[in-house]
């Protein structure tokens, strides 16, 4: 125990890929409280998404053993959470998720979970109620053909919407959550028809971000220009859910300040709109082995601190530069369109796991609707072409090159770009610079 005391008193470090150690500055000021905790419980998984992350599949031989867990467990309460929320990989492969939740529920915490469904019994989804889980969110991607090519597993959206009835029966709150790309932006609209009898309370829908498994297939991702066909499916679902008594949720990378922000975002914000990326300000991810970031969806060495086991939680979150780098952060961030925007000092450039997969840094979004909109009426659109494939790492990506042209095909053929953004180096390297204006 003493061992453990002294060890606990060690300057919060760094680990480069050397293994050296490095004192980290302190965070100035006081860091705010983080509010939710997304936690990759394990990246054991049986299915083989398409647009996966972390790229999961096996377990990581060093995931955080029961006991760490609980300790874990009791951190995230004394820093200020209010929710977990379980994910994987798969969480119920590991055999302790049940006590896991009951221990996030005794804390005084609001347990929930996000699952595939692929493998969710009726005597799993009994537990889970016991146990004290609050909401469950199964994914189902698109209709059948469309979520089962998505998913990589026969019978895919068939077990998924058994999933969802399972814990219905067994007395849980059930939601969904669905991915939006160039395969399930035509299946949005009849999928919500056959979510809504079952139940759910909630649907959160979110862009496919490119990286992991996606990042090697970008024939998937939407393009820029897209973001107006987009969002005339999205007034229509924002009726119809409400007709339909369902409440849906826009994940961050969907946005923004578009004619239909206040409607979409209603039941998200209590600002009713957009006000910039809450990685490391109040949400937080954990991934199975204990690495903690800002941002769940976004991984690499500028993104993650390591030694939670060295460290604990209280000690990163408040001196750890991977997790206070977002706050305070200003439009001196902002390059690219992103950087004259009128909404810039709120936007902040969108949702970074949105920007960064495709740009290599934050600060320049082109998946936006107002973005998509002002081109428009200028007789423009973007697209995105790849220009650095990924290297096959838990939540790497490639790079791709941003391309303004004219919308008028005629035009396009003849004039060609009208402005290219070269993809930017990630936060600590060197930025190679925006583009600039092709003659």
């Amino acid at each position: 125990m003493r061992h453990e005391e002294a060890r606990r008193r060690l300057p919060i470090v760094t680990l480069p890929p050397t293994r050296t150690r490095q004192v980290l500055p302190l965070a100035p000021g006081e860091a705010p409280r983080p509010r939710h905790a997304v936690w990759e419980f394990t990246s054991a998984c049986d299915q083989r998404c398409v647009h996966c992350g972390p790229r999961s599949g096996p377990r990581r031989p060093d995931e955080l053993t029961t006991a760490e867990s609980l300790k874990m467990i009791e951190e995230l309460a004394a820093a200020g959470v209010g929710e977990v929320t379980l994910i994987g990989g798969e969480a119920y492969l590991r055999a302790d998720l049940l006590p896991i939740v009951r221990a996030i529920r005794q804390a005084g915490m609001t347990a929930t979970l996000t699952t595939g469904g692929y493998n969710l019994t009726r005597e799993l989804a009994d537990g889970l109620v016991e146990a004290g889980i609050q909401s469950v969110s199964v994914s189902i991607d698109g209709m059948q053909q469309c979520h089962d090519a998505l998913r990589r597993r026969p019978h895919s959206w068939d077990r998924a919407f058994a999933a969802l009835r399972h814990l219905r029966a067994a007395g849980a709150q059930i939601a969904s959550n669905s991915q939006i790309n160039a395969r399930t932006l035509p299946d949005l609209e009849p999928l919500l028809e056959r979510l809504a009898p079952e139940g759910i309370h909630a649907w959160q829908i979110q862009l496919t971000l490119a990286h992991g498994v996606a990042a090697d297939h970008p024939q998937i991702l939407l393009q820029p220009y897209q973001m107006l066909e987009l969002f005339e499916v999205l007034d229509r679902l924002v009726a119809r859910c409400r007709a339909l008594g369902v409440t849906l949720y826009p994940g961050n990378s969907v946005g923004y300040f578009g004619p239909l922000e206040s409607r979409l975002r209603r039941n998200a914000t209590e600002r009713g709109h957009y006000f910039g990326c809450q990685a490391g300000v109040s949400g937080l991810g954990i991934e199975s082995h204990g690495a903690i970031k800002g941002c769940p969806s976004l991984g690499g060495d500028h993104n993650t601190a390591t030694d939670w086991r060295d460290h604990g939680l209280a000690a990163l979150w408040q001196r750890a530069p991977q997790l206070a780098h977002n706050r305070g952060r200003g439009v001196d961030s902002l390059w690219g369109l992103c950087a004259g925007c009128y909404y810039a000092p709120v936007c902040l450039g969108g949702c970074s796991s949105v920007s960064e997969p495709l740009l290599g840094r934050p600060g320049n979004n082109p998946m936006c609707h107002h973005r998509a909109l002002e081109l428009d009426r200028a007789g423009l659109r973007e697209r995105l072409e790849p220009v650095r494939a990924a290297p096959g790492q838990p939540f790497d990506h490639g790079l791709l090159r941003l391309i303004r042209e004219h919308k008028d095909p005629e035009l396009r053929a003849r004039l060609g770009p009208v402005h290219v953004d070269e993809p930017r180096c990630s936060r600590g390297e060197q930025p190679t610079g925006p583009g600039a204006p092709l003659a």
